[in-house]
């Protein structure tokens, strides 16, 4: 990146996928959440018949307002500001509930969709090509996986680069994680390789309660969200809901000693980790004496394992 331009002074497109990317739908959540507050219009859509089996990501019949029904198909669509870097300073909406700083709001573009099931590396070209033709400067990948942690703590992030101007204006780690990848490293690969700078946002759901959204999951990575790309998001009902997501799960918890009892360790496990005097020694000590008096979790895993762990 040029010294005098920052990332987030860049067009930046931001990247959520429902499926394997998106515990909790916490990632799409958080891109459903930005695109409400801001005034964007579909740029560029790709063909499901390209890269969907229908089999798995199933066409959904719905019914409009009109009492009309109509298939739905599973797909991905890039949305553009109406009028890209207009108004930088101004407000993008009319109600003023929904007013962006402005800082940023004209130059973001987002991605939304399903994961494709197959043609990753030409599907990947078409987003790129939709990227360089809108000028797009860097990119944020947003999402969420299941993972050992306590709903009544603060939603663990983790945020990473490829890109060295990036960790360093930010902060950031680069990823060591060795294993399986999603649509999103792929992305991120390809458009490292093209000379646009990425960075991920992920966020850790608990494994216990990965039936049903998670609010609190959407809300953590707005937050991050709104430091990275320097713009103002209104968080809506989000707060509200993520209280009362974590009181429904504190109130099934009351009524399971086992889902209570390993919760606790949980929640004293990221205390651990959490504490100010807690060394690199002392939090791999406390996860050990975890992981044996843990034994099988409530739902028959070791307590070790994860349903699943893409890349950070």
């Amino acid at each position: 990146m040029p010294d005098h331009e920052t990332f987030a002074q860049r067009r930046l497109l931001v990247v959520a996928f429902e499926g394997w990317n998106d515990a909790g739908e916490a990632a799409s959540g958080a891109v459903r959440t930005l695109k409400d507050a801001l005034d964007l219009e579909p740029i560029a859509e790709v063909d499901p018949e390209d890269y969907f089996d229908y089999q798995f990501n199933r066409p959904s019949v719905v019914t409009d307002e009109s009492g009309n029904r109509a298939l739905v198909w599973p797909g991905v669509t890039i949305y553009g500001p109406s009028q890209p870097d207009a108004g930088r300073g101004a407000p993008l909406a009319e109600d003023a509930q929904l007013d962006v700083s402005g800082d940023n709001g004209a130059n973001i573009y987002l991605l939304l969709g399903t994961e494709p099931s197959r043609g990753w590396k030409t599907f990947t070209r078409e987003v790129l090509d939709t990227v360089e033709a809108n000028e797009i400067g860097g990119i944020v990948f947003l999402g969420a996986m299941l993972a050992d942690v306590p709903h009544s703590r603060p939603i663990s992030l983790f945020t990473s680069s490829e890109n060295a101007e990036v960790r360093s204006e930010f902060g950031m780690e680069r990823s060591l994680y060795e294993g399986p990848v999603g649509i999103l490293s792929v992305l991120a690969d390809a458009a490292e390789r093209a000379g646009i700078p990425t960075l991920s946002i992920w966020a850790s759901v608990p494994h216990y309660v990965h039936n049903a959204p998670s609010p609190k999951a959407t809300l953590a990575i707005v937050d991050k969200l709104e430091e990275i790309i320097d713009v103002v998001i209104p968080r809506g009902d989000l707060v509200t809901e993520a209280a009362a997501w974590e009181s429904g799960i504190d109130a099934l918890a009351g009524d399971d000693d086992d889902m209570a009892s390993y919760i606790e360790q949980l929640e004293q496990a990221r205390d651990t980790v959490d504490s100010p005097e807690a060394s690199g020694e002392a939090i791999a000590q406390e996860f050990e004496k975890y992981l044996r008096r843990g034994g099988d979790k409530p739902d028959g895993g070791a307590a070790g394992d994860e349903p699943w762990r893409p890349a950070p």
